[in-house]
């Protein structure tokens, strides 16, 4: 599997993801339309680890949710 397809099952992944749920992600001090690219740069970095280049699509989202998580998103329910 390229690395071009694993990004875009990634992506389909966490859209199908999002859209069944009822939270979102939120930054203290970051506008909603930076965690788009916030998370696209960690997803990035994620697919350079050579332990994660087996594409295991799970634990793709898992590394790359705690890299957002680490920049200070959080993923809290809607009110």
């Amino acid at each position: 599997m390229t690395t071009l397809s694993r990004v875009s099952c990634s992506l389909l992944v966490v859209c199908v993801l999002a859209a069944c749920s009822t939270s979102e992600w939120v930054h203290p001090n970051r506008p909603k339309d930076q965690f788009t690219l916030d998370y696209n740069k960690c997803q990035a970095d994620t697919l350079r680890d050579p332990k994660l280049q087996q594409g295991i699509q799970l634990l793709i989202i898992q590394a790359t949710e705690r890299c957002v998580q680490k920049q200070g998103w959080r993923l809290v329910e809607k009110e």
